[in-house]
């Protein structure tokens, strides 16, 4: 069963019980990535950033040879 059909199948329970609807799904994703990140940053897990650097000398060496 995929998000969409489970979504449908907890509107359908919800309205049988005058319960509100669950909210779709995907509404909330970002919030919830934002959450974990700050959750991350206040531990001190947070990623050191040596993997963006490398990412940006890899973009500098494309975009000379390009």
């Amino acid at each position: 069963m995929n998000a969409n059909q489970q979504h449908m199948f907890d509107a359908y329970r919800a309205a049988q019980r005058g319960e509100l609807a669950p909210p779709l799904p995907g509404k909330h994703d970002w919030e919830a990535i934002g959450e974990m990140a700050r959750m991350a940053r206040s531990a001190g897990t947070a990623p050191s950033g040596r993997r963006r650097a490398g990412r940006r000398r890899w973009w500098g060496l494309l975009r000379r040879t390009g």
